[in-house]
């Protein structure tokens, strides 16, 4: 079935004006190149494929050293990282694509392996979470993370001012501030892992505290209209859970229009989450006055339907877009899909990455 409708009307995103409404999620592909790191040639034909999407977000990209939580993960902190993702951005721009960075700080879902110097990951509250971390030396235990003291919260916040600065110089169109899916400003929204009794903890407007300063910190360097937030209010993936999620994240939503933000940016289902059939996404939506994406379990009809009932602005495809480079002109003259294959999802080589046919 051909969809050429809401899906493919013009839509005005911050200061870009998008072609479709079709969005690449930010997908982590473990593909960067060691030691360092740091983006190369491959990750940038893989972009450059995919750059027909309305707005590319790129993969999670960790802000700084202490923000990495798996191996092979780029970053968007030293020198040869920022040459790296130019390669990038350069490609995506010469194919005539847009693309964001999203910014990246795992917190607790780390491992020691993975931090500088040995060191235990940081979080709100010293709260281990379940599950592992993927290390060059295979998957090890998540640990007990350390609580960060107050005195070190400024210093997270100027790792991601510097990262919006790093991600300017490096060419991209914007940013998206990853506050979803149990990382580290994530964990600070939510009651189940941030047991604080500072100013950074206890009621909502203060576990939204640090997402809020961080947004302003991006905005200082890349401009409200080049910058996206990325929430995942039920998703309970990395052992995320919360006492009230309608209510904490309407009020998130409601004054992140403090900012006039591109876009914000909601994980609605995600398969290794539990999902809440009694949150009400519209009513999240309608606390937020600008563009709104939704991710999670969408296809090209359910996509066209959610947006010309006004449920969403835009819609985000993440496995489908692994699969298929020439998503966006598969689903306008209704082209078969390919199958995504899990196997080459994370790590490897140019196989799974950027063999997927095209129609042409």
């Amino acid at each position: 079935m051909q969809i050429a409708n809401a899906l493919f009307k013009p839509v005005t995103v911050g200061r870009y004006t998008l072609p479709n409404r079709i969005i690449m999620a930010p997908l982590t592909r473990c593909r960067s190149k060691q030691p360092g790191d740091i983006p190369w040639a491959l990750n940038a034909d893989y972009y450059q494929q995919r750059a027909s999407a309305g707005l590319i977000i790129a993969e999670a990209t960790q802000i700084s050293p202490q923000g990495k939580g798996y191996a092979y993960t780029p970053g968007i902190y030293s020198a040869a990282q920022i040459q790296g993702w130019r390669l990038v951005t350069d490609a995506v721009h010469g194919a005539g694509g847009l693309i964001f960075l999203q910014l990246w700080h795992v917190g607790r879902i780390s491992h020691p392996d993975l931090q500088p110097d040995g060191a235990l990951p940081v979080a709100p509250s010293a709260i281990k979470a379940e599950g592992e971390a993927f290390t060059e030396q295979g998957f090890k235990p998540l640990v007990t993370p350390r609580a960060l003291a107050p005195d070190e919260i400024p210093g997270i916040i100027g790792q991601y001012r510097t990262a919006a600065s790093n991600a300017l110089a490096a060419g991209f169109d914007g940013v998206e501030i990853h506050a979803a899916n149990g990382y580290l400003l994530d964990q600070f929204l939510r009651d189940g892992s941030n047991h604080r009794t500072d100013a950074y903890g206890g009621c909502i407007e203060n576990r939204a505290r640090l997402l809020l300063e961080v947004i302003e910190a991006v905005v200082e360097v890349m401009g409200a209209d080049k910058t996206g937030v990325r929430l995942s209010p039920i998703n309970a993936f990395n052992s995320m859970s919360d006492s009230a999620p309608q209510q904490h994240f309407n009020y998130v939503a409601e004054q992140l229009n403090r900012f006039g933000l591109a876009y914000l940016h909601i994980v609605e289902r995600m398969a290794a989450g539990a999902d809440d059939d009694d949150f009400d996404f519209v009513a999240l939506k309608n606390q937020f006055k600008g563009p709104y994406i939704a991710n999670g379990g969408y296809d090209a009809a359910s996509a066209d339907a959610a947006i010309a009932a006004g449920r969403c602005d835009l819609v985000a495809f993440g496995k489908l877009f692994i699969a298929n480079p020439d998503l966006v002109s598969r689903f306008k003259t209704g082209a078969a899909l390919n199958t995504p294959d899990p196997d080459s999802f994370y790590g490897g080589t140019a196989q799974g990455y950027t063999d997927y046919p095209t129609l042409v």
